[in-house]
């Protein structure tokens, strides 16, 4: 059962990512009384558009999480740059390592080892050599996702759905991508309950799951 989680990882590559992938699983987590971390490795800032400061996605990730219910001190920012974390994969693995020693999770929530994004790729890999001790799950953003075993699901409400919607709001920096809208969230968290026979859900493969 989720509620046996106690402590989670969540690893985004770039500000938003982990919301778009877990965002309902993170607010069903919370819910039942998980501590959830949240890193960001990037804030793209290289990649910000026209208009903004270039310090917006992290003022939107801290937002977002907020809105997921995750204590800002939990919410720790990096800055690599973007679409270059695969030059720092030993300072990354370090961070990961230094993290884990401290807090020791039970649960970790990354990116899918199929992801084809060169960072999300990156952070994938640092992951699973960092976490050999947890069960570690990827979450699919399926823009990325070249394949996607949907070995694993968590059953959601529409409360965990419409708290995800709110979170991916905050990133205003991000509008008109078509994976932010509210109608794909929806559509993809439908199609992932059809699956199981439940309203909604997301699915995450399955990396490593230990059995207490």
């Amino acid at each position: 059962m989720i509620s046996k989680f106690k402590k989670v990882f969540v690893l985004a590559p770039h500000t938003d990512d982990g919301e778009l992938g877990a965002g309902g699983t993170i607010a069903k987590l919370i819910e039942n009384g998980a501590e959830v971390y949240y890193f960001a490795f990037s804030t793209a800032e290289e990649s910000v558009p026209e208009g903004h400061p270039s310090n917006i996605l992290e003022i939107e990730v801290k937002n977002a999480t907020k809105k997921l219910g995750i204590k800002k001190e939990n919410v720790i920012i990096y800055h690599y740059k973007v679409r270059k974390l695969n030059y720092a994969r030993q300072e990354i693995l370090e961070d990961l390592v230094k993290h884990k020693r401290k807090i020791l999770p039970d649960l970790v929530l990354m990116p899918s080892l199929h992801d084809i994004h060169q960072d999300h790729s990156t952070i994938a890999q640092e992951g699973l050599r960092a976490f050999k001790n947890s069960t570690v799950l990827g979450y699919e953003l399926i823009w990325n996702n070249l394949t996607f075993n949907t070995t694993s699901f968590v059953k959601l409400e529409e409360r965990h759905i419409e708290c995800k919607c709110n979170a991916l709001k905050e990133y205003k920096s991000q509008d008109g991508r078509v994976y932010m809208s509210q109608e794909f969230i929806y559509a993809l968290a439908k199609t992932r309950g059809v699956q199981i026979g439940t309203e909604y859900a997301e699915s995450f493969e399955v990396i490593r799951w230990i059995i207490q």
